[in-house]
Parts: C-alpha cells; sequence; structure tokens
C-alpha cells in the first residue's frame, strides 16, 4: 500500500514540474506564431477554391 502512495506523490511531483515547464514556456513566447498570420492571406484563396470544388 505505500507504494501507491510513494507513486501519486511522485506523479503529482511529476505532473506539477511539467506545467510549470509549460507556463515557462508560454511567457518566453515559445507558442507564438508570428509566420503563420502574415502568409494565410495568401493562402486563403486556394482554400475556398478547394471548398468549393467539392
Amino acid at each position: 500500500m505505500s507504494v501507491i502512495y510513494i507513486m501519486l506523490t511522485v506523479s503529482i511531483i511529476v505532473a506539477v514540474i511539467f506545467f510549470v515547464a509549460f507556463i515557462i514556456a508560454v511567457k518566453n513566447g515559445q507558442f507564438d506564431d508570428s509566420y503563420t498570420p502574415s502568409v494565410r492571406m495568401l493562402f486563403e484563396d486556394e482554400l475556398i477554391k478547394e471548398k468549393s470544388d467539392k
């Protein structure tokens, strides 16, 4: 039974570490996409043509 408590504690600690790493990455702008919005207008016509062909 004590193994369950150890595994539960370790998994919570690992989850907190990954959550903190995710928050730090978001604050540093790692998930900001500055390229796609500038190119999206170039490919928008092709997307509309593909939808109308179907």
